[in-house]
C-alpha cells in the first residue's frame, strides 16, 4: 500500500516523488539463498571479504549472527554488519549510558558560546565579502552566476555550523540556562526559515523512532506489495530505457535532486519521507493536514500546538524582512546573499540526515521489532573529517556527522564532548557500533542509486537491489 505522505509529496513537487520514500514488501516466489551473517560477532573481516566486498560465512558450529537471504542486497563499507545484528547483540539503554563518561552529559554555556562565536564570525566574514562584491559582480548579470554559485557553496557550508548549534539548542545540549538556549536556537533557526519549536518536537520524534517503518519521522521507506509499482519499477524502467549504467546514473541524479534540493522544504510543508502513522503534517500548522492512522501519535499534541504558532512568529518576521529587502534591492541580490547559501545549508542538512540513517545494507524495522536503542545504534558515523585535507568542514559543522551515533543515543551530549562518548561506545560495544569508512561523495552516490525500495525479510526491511548489487 502506498504511503499517503508520498502522494502528498507528489502533489508538492509535481513529480514522481515516491522515489523519496519508496519501499517494497516481500516479493512473491523469491528463491533466495540463506546465509548466516556473522559480521557483528567476528573480530575482523577476513581476506576473502576484503577481496570480494562480501562478508564471509562461518561454518555451522560458528554461526551466531542473523540468518539472511542475501539475494538483491548490495554492501556498503559496513560489509553487512547492520544486517548481522540480532536482538541479543544490543545492550540495554542503562548499560549503554553507563559506559559514557558522566561529564559528557554536562553542557558548558561558555564553551557553547565560544563555538557559536566561531560560526557567527566566519559566516559574517563570508557575508561581508559578498556585500563588498556586489558593486563589481552584480547578481542581475547572468555572467556573474558562476561567482555567486561559488559564493553560495562556501558561505552555505560555513553557515551550516549555525544550523548545527541551533539543533543543539533544540536538544537541550547548548546550555543549562534554558533562556539562553532557547533564545539562541529560536533566533538562529528563524533566520534560516526553520520553525524552532515545531522542528524541536519533530526532531525528538525522529530520535525516538529512528529507522522505524511506521513512526519514523525522516527518510522512511515506503512498503509496497509488488516490484511492478512505485519507484522500484520506475528505476527499472529507466535502466531498460537508457541502459544499466546510464539509467542507474540518471536515477541517482534524480534521487539526489529530489532529496538535496526539494527534500527539506517538502519535509517542512507536507512531512515528506515521514512515516505514514501521523498522516500529512506541516511544521507551520499545529494540526495534521489529514487524519493520522494512529491518532495517539499526532506530531504536535497538547502544548506543542501553541509552540508551533510561536515558531511561526519568528518565520513571519524573517519572511517579512526578506520581502522588504527584495522590494528595495531586487530578487537578484537577495538570492545571491541569502537564497543561494540557504539552499546549500538545506542540502548539507539533508545530506547529513540521509547518510546518518541510510545505506544499502542498513535495515528498517516494524513496530514489533523496533526499540529506542536498536534505532539509535543503526545510526552510522562517517569520515566527514576527511572531506577536506584539514578536516575544516567537520570542524565548522561541529562534528555532527562523525560523532552521530553517540548523539542519537543521548542528544543531551554537547558536540564538543561527543567524541569522548563515541570512543566509549566504540570501545565497549564494537560489535554494534556502525562506522562506514567510505568517502562521503562515494557513499552519497551509492545511496542515491541504491536506496530506492525495501522489502520485508524476516524481522527486517531491507533495500532491494536485485541484479544491481555489483553496480553499487
Amino acid at each position: 500500500m502506498k504511503s499517503f505522505k508520498s502522494q502528498a509529496l507528489a502533489a508538492f513537487i509535481l513529480a514522481s516523488s515516491s522515489s523519496l520514500v519508496s519501499a517494497f514488501a516481500p516479493s512473491q516466489g523469491r528463491a533466495g539463498r540463506l546465509a548466516q551473517l556473522n559480521v557483528a560477532t567476528m573480530p575482523s573481516i577476513d581476506e576473502a571479504t576484503k577481496t570480494t566486498g562480501r562478508p564471509s560465512f562461518p561454518t555451522e558450529g560458528e554461526q551466531t549472527g542473523a540468518m539472511m537471504d542475501l539475494s538483491g542486497i548490495a554492501f556498503s563499507g559496513l560489509k553487512g554488519k547492520a544486517l548481522s545484528l540480532t536482538n541479543d547483540d544490543f545492550p540495554k539503554a542503562s548499560e549503554l549510558k553507563a559506559v559514557i563518561p558522566k561529564e559528557c552529559f554536562d553542557p558548558d554555556t561558555t564553551t557553547s558560546l565560544s563555538y557559536l562565536s566561531v560560526s557567527l564570525i566566519s559566516t559574517a566574514m563570508c557575508t561581508a565579502f559578498g556585500v563588498a562584491a556586489l558593486p563589481i559582480m552584480s547578481p542581475d548579470n547572468l555572467l556573474t552566476l558562476p561567482f555567486w554559485t561559488a559564493y553560495s557553496a562556501v558561505t552555505g557550508t560555513v553557515a551550516m555550523g549555525l544550523w548545527v548549534l541551533a539543533h543543539e539548542c533544540g536538544h537541550g545540549a547548548f546550555s543549562k540556562n534554558k533562556t539562553i538556549q532557547d533564545t539562541v536556537g529560536y533566533v538562529l533557526h528563524s533566520l534560516l526559515l526553520v520553525p524552532y519549536y515545531s522542528w524541536q518536537r519533530s526532531h525528538a520524534v525522529h530520535h525516538k523512532y529512528t529507522n522505524h517503518m511506521e513512526l519514523g519521522e525522516t527518510h522512511v521507506p515506503e512498503a509496497m506489495e509488488t516490484e511492478s509499482d512505485g519507484s522500484y519499477a520506475l528505476r527499472t524502467a529507466w535502466i531498460k530505457a537508457f541502459g544499466e549504467e546510464k539509467g542507474l546514473n540518471n536515477w541517482g541524479i534524480f534521487q539526489g535532486f529530489l532529496h538535496l534540493v526539494l527534500g527539506w522544504p517538502a519535509y517542512l510543508l507536507v512531512g515528506a519521507t515521514g512515516g505514514p502513522a501521523r498522516g500529512v503534517t506541516n511544521h507551520f500548522w499545529p494540526d495534521p493536514l489529514t487524519t493520522p492512522e494512529q491518532q495517539n501519535k499526532e506530531l504536535f499534541p497538547g502544548q506543542w500546538k501553541e509552540k508551533v504558532l510561536k515558531s511561526d512568529i519568528g518565520i513571519a518576521v524573517v519572511a517579512g524582512a526578506l520581502a522588504a529587502w527584495t522590494a528595495c534591492n531586487g530578487i537578484g541580490e537577495v538570492m545571491a546573499l541569502y537564497g543561494g547559501p540557504l539552499l546549500v545549508i538545506n542540502a548539507w542538512l539533508v545530506l547529513y540526515t540521509w547518510l546518518q540513517h541510510t545505506d544499502v545494507d542498513v535495515p528498517h524495522f516494524s513496530d514489533d521489532e523496533h526499540s529506542y536503542v536498536k534505532g539509535a545504534l543503526h545510526t552510522i558515523d562517517r569520515p566527514y573529517d576527511k572531506l577536506d585535507p584539514w578536516g575544516l568542514i567537520d570542524f565548522l559543522h561541529h562534528k555532527i556527522g562523525s560523532t552521530h551515533v553517540a548523539h542519537h543515543f543521548d542528544s543531551s551530549i554537547p558536540h564538543y564532548k561527543a567524541q569522548a562518548a563515541t570512543d566509549a561506545i566504540k570501545e565497549a560495544y564494537p560489535e554494534v557500533y556502525l562506522y562506514d569508512p567510505t568517502p562521503i561523495p562515494e557513499a552519497l552516490w551509492r545511496v542515491c542509486k541504491g536506496c530506492t525500495a525495501v522489502e520485508k525479510r524476516g524481522d527486517k526491511f531491507i533495500w532491494n537491489n536485485k541484479g544491481l548489487e555489483e553496480k553499487l
